[in-house]
């Protein structure tokens, strides 16, 4: 199976153990497929732009952490105390071997999550909001978990947002007062050897004090 197969059979997952299944079979290649074959450079992007917002000394949970691509970044960057989430056992073994993460979790993104309120300074989730993914009702654990004054820091596709429900829920919460936008960068090409045609924006939201 090519790469870009990959990501569409991903995409095509019918429920979330389907996409735990097709993670842990994947896990082992799943670097190499992306940075070889697509030009994968949203870790990067993303990363980046969340130092400019988050202090090097925060706790941060990488939420759908997958092989620990962000962690590595992030790790680059000077933060130490990153934990990392997935739904995917096998994905989960494959950032253990990052060696930049202090603590690991399987859970699943839409359901209740197993942190106190306020347990985090920030929260990154990248390319784990997307088709056949983590839903937007995602967004309210990730709010609840990270504490007043910290940020909720995630990658999405501009097609995706519009379509998704990811907008309304964005600014559902919002005008509940849960968050405030802190900044949505400008679209770019996240996989440009592989989808050049595809565009991603990072947003950043300020969690609201309660």
């Amino acid at each position: 199976m090519t790469s870009e197969n990959k990501v569409q059979w991903a995409y095509a997952s019918e429920n979330n153990r389907q996409l735990e299944e097709r993670y842990d079979e994947w896990a082992k290649d799943y670097d190499e497929d992306l940075e070889s074959d697509f030009g994968y450079v949203i870790p990067h992007v993303a990363a980046e732009t969340f130092s400019e917002f988050v202090s090097k000394e925060a706790r941060v949970l990488d939420a759908g952490a997958g092989t620990g691509l962000v962690g590595v970044e992030l790790n680059r960057l000077g933060y130490k105390n990153i934990e990392a989430m997935d739904l995917s056992r096998g994905m989960l073994e494959e950032a253990r071997r990052k060696g930049v993460y202090s603590g690991f979790h399987q859970m699943i993104m839409g359901e209740r999550l197993d942190f106190d309120t306020g347990s985090f300074d920030a929260a990154i989730g990248v390319g784990v909001f997307t088709l056949g993914h983590a839903p937007a009702s995602s967004f309210d654990e990730l709010a609840r978990i990270v504490r007043p004054g910290g940020f909720v820091v995630f990658t999405l596709r501009p097609d995706v947002y519009e379509q998704n429900g990811f907008r309304e829920k964005q600014r559902q919460l919002e005008s509940d007062g849960t968050w405030e936008l802190a900044c949505a960068t400008e679209e770019f090409q996240g996989m440009p050897k592989g989808e050049p045609d595809v565009f991603f924006q990072v947003w950043i939201y300020r969690i609201s004090e309660r």
